[in-house]
């Protein structure tokens, strides 16, 4: 049997609640979607992370998440926070990282406002499942 070739490289977890990380984490895991998870617990910690990964991108291949999971509500830093800070990466970078708004939010203001961003190309409720994982087809 042979091995299944994972869709992407990286993905990045953005959600304060450690324990919804952790799920979703597994649900990644196995379904076989992505070789590399990144995890943080907050926007600012991922913003400085993506930050970082730009100053070496050029020099390495797929050290950028092409998936990232972002969650609105979180302290310090929302998920529009972390948008508004993400815009102002590199164009490479925005073009490269596609945003999935993985949330429990069901206030329609959420989903509109997420929709004046271009890079986000999904709104998925929580939990992340994997039929979710399987629908979700976000590159260029």
């Amino acid at each position: 049997m042979s091995e299944v070739k994972p869709r992407y490289h990286t993905i990045m977890l953005i959600d304060d609640n450690e324990i919804d990380n952790l799920i979703n984490q597994k649900i990644i895991e196995s379904s076989s979607i992505a070789k590399h998870i990144f995890t943080h617990t907050s926007g600012k910690s991922a913003i400085e992370f993506l930050k970082n990964m730009e100053k070496i991108a050029s020099r390495m291949e797929n050290v950028l998440p092409e998936i990232i999971f972002l969650d609105i509500d979180m302290p310090l830093m929302d998920g529009f926070q972390f948008l508004d800070e993400f815009n102002k990466l590199s164009n490479e970078t925005k073009k490269y990282c596609h945003i999935v708004m993985l949330t429990s939010s069901i206030n329609p203001q959420d989903m509109n406002k997420s929709k004046k961003y271009d890079y986000v190309k999904k709104y998925v409720n929580k939990p992340l499942t994997q039929d979710s994982l399987k629908k979700l087809e976000v590159t260029n």
